[in-house]
């Protein structure tokens, strides 16, 4: 009896062991759409200031805690208070914040973790662990363009467009001055991550323009849609160009094999990718080119200048470099996929473009603009208010622009179709207008109510060059 028992327990017990490896399969596949919590571990290193910005901002603003956690910055330890800390007497310390530590409702609402933090994390914030990169960007058109537009712009000189115009518009690429009214970043200034924000602490820039917050992510600045942002429409389509490009055809084809995440200066032709992205040739190493977080740095025209001129003699910012030898730099980093014939071939195409553009197009409209000016038939300032003043910008700041980018960046349609197409009807459009009116010694139509001409005309002493 007691044998005929044990047997049958035994069998009892196998089967609830089968029965259970039976089940744990389909337990694993259920589990797999079950919610799941996701834990973060504060290290033992990080101060008590640091560990009461965690824990508070992963309560109040989970995404911004999730973008941290899963960046390099918190793998390293580098917490909030690491970037966002300041000085008690900083122009941009946030009055606002202090009021945090006056929370009842919440562990750490009390003066004891009480420290200053900035909302602007600047370049010069960035430069204690970054500092090649941020001196490379300081010496940028991308950190000095707020100084640049300001030199040349008739928009801003002339007060053409109103103040919230440019916040919105002109300020969200080129940068504002970010200016704080009693302790508070005021909204006319802030939100700016304008390549070229003037910063509270004097520095230029803002890294997070392509290393948005707060994952600062390589992979995302190295994908041609972070440059695409601002870098886009009809004055300056590079993105559009480039994804015409048989470069950007090969990136929509090949670009989620690409290994993104390589480290930086590490980041390989033929090998991390199939064809070059625009941080590819801007900006990455590749042969014997190093690194650089100068965009500018491998340029040999300037091609959105109304006259194509060399860098170094872009009046509003000149090249403190050689345009030969960028050049060369260029040509190396397009030699790791292409022949020197090749490249050599390309480079003569792209040259004679700009003499054609230069001496065909720009040179004999600009001289009958400074005829119209010199007969008393328009009138130099303000500017866009008289049609033939309109139709020049448009020749070259939008048509001319993209006839030159598009050959330069292998782009036929806007070279030809959005380009030089569009330059002729343009420049017929402005000579008929303009020699009508010098024919018969008629002033030009100027707009009496030209809308919203409400921008502040006076040059802010941010943007004057600086002594070096």
């Amino acid at each position: 009896m007691i044998k005929k028992m044990q047997i049958l327990v035994a069998l009892i017990c196998s089967g609830i062991g089968l029965t259970m490896a039976a089940t744990i399969p389909a337990d694993a596949q259920t589990a797999q759409n079950e919610p799941k919590s996701k834990e973060f571990r504060i290290e033992r290193s990080m101060p008590k200031e640091a560990v009461a910005c965690i824990e508070c901002h992963k309560r109040e603003n989970p995404g911004i805690f999730t973008d941290w956690a899963h960046s390099r910055h918190a793998s390293a330890n580098i917490t909030c208070y690491d970037c966002h800390k300041a000085e008690e007497f900083d122009p941009d310390v946030s009055k606002e914040h202090y009021k945090q530590y006056e929370r009842s409702d919440q562990r750490y609402g009390t003066k004891e973790y009480k420290v200053p933090v900035s909302a602007v994390v600047s370049p010069k914030d960035c430069s204690r662990c970054h500092p090649d990169e941020a001196k490379q960007y300081s010496g940028s058109k991308h950190a000095n363009t707020l100084e640049i537009i300001w030199k040349i712009d008739p928009w801003l000189n002339d007060g053409m467009n109103s103040g919230n115009e440019r916040t919105t518009g002109c300020y969200h690429c080129h940068g504002t001055i970010v200016k704080l009214k009693d302790g508070v970043l005021t909204p006319e200034t802030w939100p700016s991550v304008g390549v070229g924000r003037i910063n509270p602490d004097g520095s230029r820039g803002s890294c997070s323009s392509c290393h948005t917050r707060h994952l600062f992510s390589v992979m995302e600045a190295r994908k041609p849609e972070a440059c695409g942002q601002c870098h886009l429409g009809p004055d300056h389509p590079q993105i559009e160009i480039y994804m015409e490009s048989k470069h950007g055809d090969i990136y929509t084809a090949h670009g989620d094999d690409y290994n993104w995440t390589a480290a930086p200066g590490t980041w390989t032709a033929g090998v991390d990718y199939r064809a070059p992205v625009c941080a590819s040739c801007h900006m990455s190493g590749a042969g014997p080119v190093l690194t650089t977080h100068d965009v500018t740095e491998r340029l040999s025209w300037e091609l959105q200048a109304p006259l194509t001129v060399r860098p170094q003699d872009f009046k509003p910012f000149p090249a403190k470099t050689n345009w030969e030898t960028e050049r060369d730099k260029m040509k190396a980093i397009c030699m790791q996929c292409h022949s020197k014939t090749w490249v050599d071939n390309h480079y003569a195409q792209l040259d004679k473009t700009v003499q054609e553009y230069n001496d065909v197009y720009f040179k004999p409209a600009k001289k009958v603009l400074d005829e119209l000016y010199a007969k008393g038939l328009c009138v130099k300032t303000p500017f866009f208010d008289e049609a033939p003043e309109l139709e020049y910008y448009y020749l070259w700041h939008h048509e001319g622009r993209r006839a030159r980018m598009g050959t330069a960046m292998m782009a036929p349609d806007y070279a030809w179709w959005h380009g030089f197409f569009e330059c002729k009807g343009r420049y017929n459009q402005f000579m008929k207008l303009s020699r009508d009116l010098i024919k018969n010694n008629k002033k030009a139509f100027k707009a009496p109510d030209y809308p919203n001409a409400t921008g502040d005309r006076n040059k802010p002493p941010q943007v004057l060059p600086r002594v070096q």
